[in-house]
């Protein structure tokens, strides 16, 4: 990962509260609350959770869906990046939804971890929001 690309939540006894969040996202905090809004607004039980992880030694926070995570994100100077795990039974809602064309091709072609695969995406401004909509429904009705 190359310097701007690094995680900054890595101090374990600061708890990432909405202040700290977004004073590290600046202007980008517009995209978190629409993308928190639109999560908590189509779907019943949606549930948050910052967690510190010793291994990336990092805070990392997690929406999700009933018992099902729906995505994991990482904060970024400045911005942050949303992870989607998805299983392999994904590959052809994927690639035939309307996701923008390099999505679905980075999933086709992203490394398998068992029988899950990534979509990352870091957030570059409200532009991204459609497509994380579409993630979010897409995690959620994959069974």
């Amino acid at each position: 990962m190359t310097d701007p690309e690094k995680l900054v939540l890595g101090d374990k006894s600061v708890y990432p509260s909405e202040e700290i969040l977004f004073s590290i996202i600046g202007d980008k905090k517009i995209v978190w609350q629409k993308i928190m809004d639109y999560a908590k607004e189509k779907y019943d039980n949606i549930t948050e959770e910052w967690r510190y992880y010793n291994d990336g030694k990092q805070w990392l926070f997690k929406l999700q869906y009933k018992k099902k995570t729906v995505f994991w994100t990482g904060v970024l100077q400045d911005t942050f990046r949303i992870t989607f795990y998805l299983g392999n039974k994904a590959e052809p809602v994927i690639t035939g939804s309307d996701l923008p064309e390099k999505i679905r091709e980075d999933f086709v072609s992203a490394k398998h971890y068992g029988n899950i695969r990534a979509i990352s995406i870091k957030v570059t401004g409200t532009s991204d929001l459609e497509t994380i909509y579409k993630l979010i429904d897409l995690k959620a009705r994959i069974k």
